[in-house]
């Protein structure tokens, strides 16, 4: 049986960070041929990729990382990029209110400089506060940040939804967080 788990983390780091490290490349708006990146993942890691299972892996995603294009000859990562590429992301007007998780040690930066990207291309906010403390516990303790997007929103921030449900957006400034 194969590791999909496994497979899914590694075609993660190829199509948001390291394209070149299986000898492929993107286009601006983040996609990967199909048959380059499954060649390259095999060639790479032996992982016995196929379309069969790559076409599982995108389905059964419980974060909904990926997306093919119509026929099926693109896939690339819906979000989380570190390299420039635009996934074409609509602006929408976001709730009243998102959320963010972290780690308990990164909660006194983060209210003194607000939520930066980091090493992405944005902030990644989600709608509800599970989800946030899901996020929050993969960097140890959680700690949640209330942001009041709405307020951002009417101030001229832009938000986007990506493709899976995430909110994004350049930055939050501290003045638009809250710890509850």
């Amino acid at each position: 049986m194969k590791d999909l788990k496994k497979t899914s983390v590694f075609i993660s780091l190829i199509l948001r960070h390291k394209p070149e490290a299986i000898g492929i490349s993107l286009d601006e708006h983040g996609w990967a041929s199909v048959e380059e990146l499954i060649n390259g993942v095999n060639r790479t890691k032996g992982y016995g990729l196929d379309m069969e299972t790559l076409e599982e892996i995108v389905r059964t995603d419980n974060k909904q990382r990926y997306s093919f294009n119509e026929d099926k000859t693109l896939i690339r990562a819906n979000q989380g990029h570190s390299i420039n590429v635009d996934v074409e992301l609509k602006e929408a007007e976001p709730p009243e209110q998102l959320f963010h998780g972290t780690g308990e040690r990164f909660a006194a930066v983060i209210r003194r400089e607000g939520l930066k990207p980091m090493s992405r291309l944005y902030v990644h906010l989600s709608k509800d506060k599970e989800t946030a403390e899901k996020v929050g516990t993969r960097h140890g303790k959680p700690h949640i940040f209330f942001v009041h997007s709405g307020k951002m929103f009417r101030a001229g921030y832009k938000f986007y939804l990506s493709e899976n449900g995430v909110w994004l957006t350049k930055s939050v400034p501290p003045e638009f967080l809250e710890e509850r």
